[in-house]
């Protein structure tokens, strides 16, 4: 049985009015494995009969407890918040997955969340859309009928064999909530994120630099070519390498444009002073080159590089970012859309990590944290103080 005092913080925490106190009572009532089967079937018998939820026996609930806590899989803090918390967001995260069918109904989100079923599409060069169906293969075939690559699952690939004199340009394009790769005539593989567009030639021509377009983020792996060099337009900046790994972010609407380098090197200029090497910044492995869209300044810090290239497996790695830069990072790798009416969060700083969590477990275990309320309305999520 249940201890009554217990009981009464179990219904407290489902109705999202448990104090922090209470919670610490409880996190302490569920290290035993005892606790942790009689909380789930107290769950299943009271909140979740009609909801199908999936079966969970004591040892399971524990060892998902112990690997949140030991991978630091989902916690999350603000800045100067005590360490203390993180106790807190595991335990929301065990409650979620103890009745997560059941208990998403009885919270505040009661609303379902509908998310746009976008495709990723590649425009050829007469201005042709093709939509890139990733359960299938198929060929890509150019405007004169010649097969110039196929598209195999999340992957295209286009064949060095097409020779031409002439640049004739794809555009790849990526909506919200997906990812893509392309690999260029060249060799050179690129990592396509959400909300990102590529625009490259079918064949790069012989003598002339190897040069593509792009809005939105990337990971490119540039194979070594000595005599033409390969460089990237992302709107005000020019990126120049020979052969190396690197990040770019130039997002519309993100006030800086960042590069990263993996390894390597890579020359970064104004557009259209790529020759100009006195006009460029040389970056190093392991460091961030931010370019400021208003007063056209480059700055370049070392950084975290797993925290940038986390989004090509789907995962998600911020340390103390603003509140309303993890959102539009979360309107893009999920597809959903934000409207903010607690204006307090927009100044707090988070930490987070986001692996395999779909968007409506990433907002339980946010809203724990920030202490905010949210719906959801369409592919709209709506936050409230």
């Amino acid at each position: 049985m249940i201890p009554q005092e217990t009981e009464n913080i179990i219904v407290k925490y489902l109705t999202n009015q448990a104090t922090l106190s209470e919670l610490d009572k409880l996190a302490s009532w569920l290290d035993n494995p005892k606790n942790t089967k009689l909380f789930s079937d107290y769950v299943k018998a009271n909140y979740a009969i009609n909801y199908n939820m999936k079966e969970y026996n004591s040892a399971q609930i524990k060892a998902h407890l112990l690997s949140i806590i030991n991978k630091d899989k989902t916690t999350y803090r603000f800045a100067k918040r005590k360490r203390s918390f993180f106790k807190y967001a595991a335990v929301a995260l065990i409650f979620l997955s103890i009745g997560y069918g059941g208990i998403q109904v009885f919270f505040q989100n009661k609303n379902k969340l509908i998310i746009p079923k976008e495709s990723i599409t590649l425009k050829l060069n007469d201005g042709k859309i093709k939509v890139i169906n990733l359960n299938e293969s198929t060929k890509v075939v150019g405007a004169n009928g010649n097969l110039i690559g196929l598209q195999s699952g999340m992957q295209l690939t286009y064949s060095n064999k097409v020779k031409s004199d002439l640049l004739i340009y794809n555009t790849l394009t990526v909506p919200y909530g997906k990812r893509f790769e392309v690999q260029l005539s060249d060799g050179t593989t690129v990592n396509l994120n959400a909300g990102s567009s590529l625009k490259y030639p079918v064949n790069f021509i012989n003598g002339k630099n190897r040069q593509v377009f792009l809005n939105g983020e990337a990971f490119f792996n540039v194979a070594k070519d000595s005599v033409h060099p390969f460089i990237v337009n992302a709107n005000d900046i020019d990126v120049q390498v020979v052969g190396t790994k690197f990040n770019i972010s130039s997002y519309p609407e993100d006030k800086n444009i960042n590069t990263v380098l993996v390894e390597g090197s890579v020359n970064i200029c104004k557009t259209g002073d790529t020759y100009k090497s006195k006009q460029g910044k040389l970056l190093k492995p392991g460091y961030k080159a931010a370019w400021n869209k208003i007063d056209k300044t480059i700055q370049i810090s070392e950084t975290n590089i797993e925290t940038h290239l986390a989004w090509i497996s789907g995962r998600l790695i911020l340390y103390e970012v603003e509140f309303g830069s993890i959102l539009k990072k979360l309107e893009r790798q999920y597809n959903v859309r934000f409207i903010n009416n607690n204006k307090a969060l927009e100044n707090r700083f988070f930490t987070a990590k986001f692996d395999i969590e779909d968007i409506t477990q990433v907002m339980e275990s946010l809203s724990y944290s920030g202490k905010f309320t949210y719906r959801f309305e369409q592919d709209k999520i709506i936050i409230n103080p």
